[in-house]
């Protein structure tokens, strides 16, 4: 389980040089990402709270301070395995595919609220998390949660980052998942830990679970 005191600048460091070792891996500067961050949190109020929806290892592993969760929906994008992956779960030597929200559809997962005096501190921890190469980004929306509709943000997918892969079958996404491995542990994992974080919301994702029975099949 990643802890939110392991998120810094010098493990984002470590973690793009392991995946540069093998060849040329795009990633964003500490200074490109925190003035990516700074300019996308100016289309927010100041000194309120603030909303962001997750839909993968968020879910089950957030890894950020928040003062309230609650079940979510979001329309116009869909969880999909599309990325791939060199760093974190994945290798060089044995690489995988990450989660992301394509566009089309709809996803369920979870809504966290931060509070206004948290929101630079932890928005940074989730840059640094989520926006290491560029392969997201932070898409701003309304999350649909079971209290009523709320004004926040999430990670899409950047559909012309070199990482994206979204032509791929059910057949060739779970052969990807199933020899994924890194630092942070196994492509196959996240999934299990996934799917197993929604149920515990009453979410069935067919999608996933289509996958997981691929995987433990073979």
């Amino acid at each position: 389980m990643l802890k939110r005191e392991e998120i810094t600048r010098e493990r984002v460091d470590r973690l793009v040089a392991v995946a540069q070792h093998s060849g040329p891996f795009q990633v964003l500067t500490h200074e490109e990402r925190e003035k990516n961050r700074e300019a996308f949190l100016r289309r927010f109020p100041v000194n309120e709270e603030l909303w962001v929806f997750g839909y993968g290892s968020l879910i089950w592993n957030p890894a950020f301070h928040f003062e309230e969760k609650q079940k979510a929906k979001i329309y116009g994008f869909h969880r999909k395995f599309c990325l791939h992956l060199t760093i974190g779960r994945g290798s060089p030597e044995k690489p995988g595919l990450m989660l992301a929200l394509d566009h089309g559809g709809s996803c369920k997962g979870i809504a966290f609220k931060i509070a206004a005096d948290k929101v630079e501190s932890e928005t940074e921890i989730l840059w640094m998390r989520e926006m290491i190469s560029g392969a997201y980004q932070p898409q701003r929306l309304t999350i649909y949660t079971e209290k009523g509709p709320v004004c926040g943000f999430t990670f899409t997918v950047n559909q012309a980052h070199e990482r994206y892969l979204g032509g791929l079958d059910l057949k060739a996404t779970a052969k990807a998942i199933s020899e994924g491995e890194g630092q942070l542990g196994s492509c196959k994992d996240y999934l299990f830990n996934t799917v197993n974080g929604l149920l515990e919301l009453g979410v069935h994702d067919s999608y996933l679970k289509r996958l997981q029975k691929i995987l433990k099949a073979s």
